[in-house]
């Protein structure tokens, strides 16, 4: 049985949550808060980051959302979330990066070190200025999905993929932390409320961060 380490808000253990939904495999959640650093987590991963996914019976232990997900879609053949030709599959690791890095670093990661572990760690009040900057790359960022939604069905083609879930998963977290306002993008908030629908994101949306509350459109899949 495959264990995930991750704690509430980790877009990176969203995103392999995400993927896990979609091919039908059981997981158990185990929480883990990787600013504690518990030596037994760091044995596990030296990184000391979340997502860390461990199978129990042949003690194989996989970390890095990225290297994760690739695991899967190696293993399991069920609902690929990296297909198509080439130039496809180039394109949705493209805006797998672009998610994980640009939209992380610009949005996510300062939304979640003001407002969650300020709050939860160091007991500090979150910095305005820095929100307010977070929230106008959250609107740069959507005018980008709204681009490309556009042109396409799904963010990186025709069908589903791993750039979807990936987009969804920060997106989620954002808008957890009241970083996300929708106004004035309204192909990007369908294609949001239509993954909000999906099987495999309902458990995501009924999780709460100790002492944070999301707005209240949060889980709403029709906001």
């Amino acid at each position: 049985m495959w264990q995930l380490f991750q704690f509430p808000l980790c877009p990176f253990s969203r995103k392999v949550r995400l993927l896990l939904g979609e091919k039908g495999i059981g997981y158990d959640l185990v929480r883990e808060n990787p600013w504690e650093r518990r030596d037994e987590f760091f044995d596990l991963n030296p990184a000391g980051q979340t997502p860390v996914i461990v199978e129990t019976e042949k003690a194989l232990v996989l970390m890095d959302s990225g290297a994760i997900c690739e695991y899967f879609e190696e293993t399991v053949e069920k609902a690929p979330m990296i297909n198509g030709t080439a130039p496809n599959r180039a394109e949705i690791r493209r805006l797998v990066a672009w998610c994980d890095q640009q939209f992380y670093g610009d949005v996510t990661a300062p939304l979640m070190f003001e407002r969650m572990t300020k709050r939860l760690v160091h007991r500090s009040t979150p910095d305005a200025r820095i929100l307010r900057e977070a929230m106008k790359n959250a609107h740069r960022h959507l005018d980008y999905l709204d681009y490309l939604l556009d042109h396409r069905t799904w963010l990186a083609g025709a069908t589903l993929s791993l750039a979807d879930l990936s987009a969804a998963a920060h997106l989620s977290v954002a808008d957890y932390l009241g970083g996300i306002d929708f106004k004035g993008h309204e192909q990007a908030r369908r294609w949001y409320a239509g993954l909000k629908s999906r099987p495999g994101f309902r458990p995501l949306l009924s999780e709460r961060m100790e002492g944070i509350q999301p707005p209240a459109h949060y889980d709403k899949p029709d906001f």
